[in-house]
């Protein structure tokens, strides 16, 4: 093979390895842009730039609209001196910000690959040096790269694919993520989600003195040492198997009084609402009194559990429900937790004992009736 062919093979290679990370990475936070919105506002609370928060969810589209366009027009060679100038800055700023972020862990996940792929700090930072090289080697021989059409066309293929980014973020936005990657996706056990992927298995030994020599000796657990003739030093502990946590953490419905509910709601037999408003000060009011009130009074006539979730405080609950005319039951979970159920505030959710049968944003909850037909007959 000589150079001319080695540096095409290598070209292509860098090309279909830094356009696939970016595709990945622009299109997973595209159709999460609320997702990629949060991750930002950590970011600023991180580093005490609280005043950013407006500008959070503009940054969101664009940044997983830009990731995406050079991901596409780099992998299909369109406007190369372009695309892979504006890809080259690209790693070139943020693989210096991965590796302050993987020393000073600011944020425990960078949130690169939204919830698709949630990866460390420092995994992030090598994966960063590797794009950034093929990066580079695009750039230094963009030149070799051909024109899919032409000059005048690229332009349009560019300027097509942007608005077709910016699309799908705003329609995700408005709707729900095309692709859920969270726990509370439908069709999951929520109970099963709630158990740790896997136990921490370790090993103990206890080390002694002898209180006249001064010799320390370990002792197994089932064979410690009795009377005064050894003093206790210390435990060592060998973890064999790391505990990992549950895809959901420390999930409580609290009602009033602090009483934990989740095993009654969650757990319930038959059909359960839960009517996610993370931020009563925040959520759409229209959507109470136009659509979300008549549902759950058919609902109630039906015999079927309804309630609100919130992370608001009592007395915001207590205003809100003398204003927006509730009679339907409100508890309290952390609202944190709840922007991961559904991407909406509000936004419905059907369960049945343990399972997420149905989710809709609060412009897209159907009739009562409507969800009755399709999923509790």
């Amino acid at each position: 093979m000589n150079r001319s062919t080695a540096i095409t093979a290598l070209l292509w290679i860098s090309r279909i390895l830094f356009g696939i990370v970016f595709i990945f990475s622009g299109f997973v936070k595209a159709i999460d842009p609320l997702g990629s919105t949060y991750k930002f506002q950590d970011y600023f609370l991180a580093f005490g730039t609280e005043w950013m928060f407006p500008v959070a969810l503009p940054l969101a589209i664009l940044m997983s609209g830009l990731e995406l366009v050079i991901g596409l027009t780099v992998l299909l060679g369109i406007k190369m001196k372009f695309s892979a100038w504006v890809g080259f800055l690209f790693m070139l700023f943020f693989t210096p910000l991965t590796l302050f972020i993987a020393i000073f862990d600011p944020v425990s996940d960078c949130g690169c690959f939204g919830d698709a792929l949630i990866i460390s700090n420092w995994a992030t930072f090598y994966k960063n040096i590797f794009i950034l090289a093929a990066a580079w080697f695009i750039f230094y021989h963009k030149e070799k790269v051909k024109p899919l059409w032409s000059e005048k066309k690229d332009w349009y293929l560019v300027l097509i694919l942007s608005v077709l980014t910016v699309w799908l973020s705003v329609y995700c936005l408005r709707n729900l993520p095309i692709i859920d990657f969270r726990p509370w996706k439908v069709g999951n056990n929520i109970f099963e989600m709630m158990q740790p992927r896997q136990e921490e298995i370790a090993e103990f030994s206890f080390i002694y003195r002898h209180t006249q020599t001064g010799d320390t000796r370990e002792f197994e657990l089932n064979n410690l040492p009795s009377g005064d003739e050894w003093e206790f030093v210390e435990r060592k502990e060998v973890v064999i198997q790391e505990y990992i946590e549950a895809p959901i953490d420390d999930f409580m419905i609290l009602d009033e009084y602090g009483f934990d509910m989740t095993e009654s709601y969650l757990g319930n037999p038959d059909f359960q609402f839960l009517l996610i408003a993370y931020d009563l000060r925040r959520t759409n009011r229209r959507a109470f009194e136009r659509k979300i009130n008549d549902f759950a009074a058919q609902a109630e006539a039906d015999n079927v559990s309804f309630i609100v979730l919130t992370g608001s405080s009592l007395v915001d609950i207590d205003v809100f429900r003398h204003e927006m005319q509730t009679p339907y039951p409100f508890y309290q979970a952390d609202g944190i937790k709840l922007k991961t159920i559904i991407r909406s505030n509000p936004g419905l959710v059907l369960m049945k004992d343990w399972v997420v049968i149905d989710k809709w944003a609060h412009r897209n909850i159907p009739e009562y009736q409507k969800v009755r037909q399709k999923h509790m007959q």
